[in-house]
């Protein structure tokens, strides 16, 4: 898959292992020499098990027209699949997924966050009512949530090999014990965006942020509370894998109601924070590593970015599953054993550049680009993990679940 082409940055391998700031280019950023592993890293920003769900029962499943009706309707995040550099909403991987099983998808850019988009359609799933959608692409504690509720349907993994290639850290995770219902996409890093060339001074702190007078009322923060809370509250010293109070957590999102009410803060988004990016409202942000690669792309513009804060960043993972409604679970299956063909993996990591999933996928990257598969932000290390303090957010219990939602919902103004 072409990458559309940037110019390199002499300075990006001191900036990488210094681990304080970025140059982000759609390649040339990622070059890091750090004998990279991403097994050991994943497994490092494990959360801790979720509850069990209580009052479990067999759900009976709609009858799968798969094998007379051959579609897959996908729902995704931006920015979040490999596309065509010179025509929009054209996928090149998944066109070669429709030649190759004869099965048409439909690929849409449907979720803004987690939150906005499980409210959007829990009831028709309550009701089991058809979302036309086959694949839902949903964050670890929502991923959770959905199964606990049993919104999702059971993946046939016999009729999936190349699901096999998942990096073994992640073939137990908490909320889903051995892969039953979900399959990572991709995995990332939240931290801080800016463009230098608008700003004063280099910003390596989330204080930073509140600080340089030219930030005022251009910063816009992500409405997933576990990345914007969680950076606020490592800044705090607040160690976000561990058993973190009430209090903890009120006292940094107390920091986001005074940012707001002083002027800091512009708007608190999900996916379409970009837009505020691109468009020049806003020039700096907490926001996802693998967004300010498109950014810097799509707007010509190499002075964007990517930090990974002095007092940490944070993990998270988000997972194709199957809604429990869906008539086309095995073209859903098809789609996903596809995707974890290590070929097909390394092309989506080349243009997506957030963490892969997939063994074997370094591999082929390497044979097609060295620099790009020694990126920490694709294949990262333990060591790398550790040195930044990339946290996973742990997992929360229902009780705890639904009072930090409702007090994180009151604040973003929903």
């Amino acid at each position: 898959m072409p990458r559309r082409p940037l110019p390199a940055d002499p300075m990006v391998r001191d900036l990488i292992r210094a681990a304080r700031r970025s140059s982000l280019s759609r390649r040339s950023m990622l070059t890091g020499g750090l004998g990279l592993s991403a097994t050991g890293a994943l497994a490092a920003c494990a959360p801790p098990p979720l509850p069990p769900a209580k009052g479990s029962s067999a759900v009976e499943l709609p009858k799968d027209v798969s094998a007379t009706d051959k579609v897959v309707r996908w729902a995704n995040w931006t920015a979040y699949l490999d596309e065509d550099d010179e025509i929009k909403g054209k996928y090149p991987s998944l066109e070669a997924f429709e030649q190759k099983t004869g099965i048409k998808a439909t690929y849409s850019v449907d979720i803004e966050d987690n939150d906005s988009y499980v409210n959007k359609v829990r009831p028709q799933l309550q009701a089991r009512q058809d979302i036309s959608r086959d694949i839902f692409t949903l964050t670890d504690w929502m991923a959770g949530r959905v199964i606990r509720d049993q919104l999702v349907q059971p993946l046939e993994l016999i009729r999936m090999p190349n699901c096999g290639n998942l990096l073994e850290a992640l073939k137990d995770v908490s909320f889903d014990p051995g892969r039953q219902y979900s399959m990572t996409w991709q995995s990332g890093f939240a931290g801080i965006g800016y463009d230098k060339s608008k700003v004063g001074k280099e910003i390596k702190t989330v204080d930073d942020l509140w600080s340089i007078p030219e930030l005022k009322g251009k910063i816009v923060v992500l409405s997933e509370m576990r990345d914007t809370v969680g950076l606020i509250m490592q800044q705090q010293g607040v160690d976000i894998s561990g058993q973190f109070t009430k209090a903890q957590f009120d006292t940094a999102v107390a920091e986001v109601e005074k940012r707001m009410a002083d002027g800091w803060i512009r708007r608190i988004k999900g996916n379409s924070y970009l837009e505020d990016l691109k468009g020049g409202n806003a020039i700096a942000g907490i926001v996802w590593s693998g967004d300010l690669f498109i950014l810097r792309a799509e707007t010509e513009n190499d002075n964007w970015e990517f930090v990974i804060p002095e007092s940490g960043g944070t993990l998270w993972s988000d997972n194709m599953m199957v809604p429990i409604t869906s008539t086309h679970r095995r073209n859903a299956q098809a789609l996903m054993n596809y995707y974890y063909d290590p070929e097909v993996a390394a092309q989506v990591a080349a243009w997506v550049n957030y963490v892969c999933p997939v063994q074997g996928a370094q591999e082929v990257m390497a044979k097609e680009d060295p620099e790009l598969a020694e990126s920490p932000l694709i294949f990262p290390t333990a060591e790398f993990i550790s040195k930044n303090n990339i946290q996973g957010f742990r997992a929360l219990t229902p009780q705890e679940d639904a009072e930090y939602s409702a007090t994180w919902e009151r604040v973003r103004g929903n």
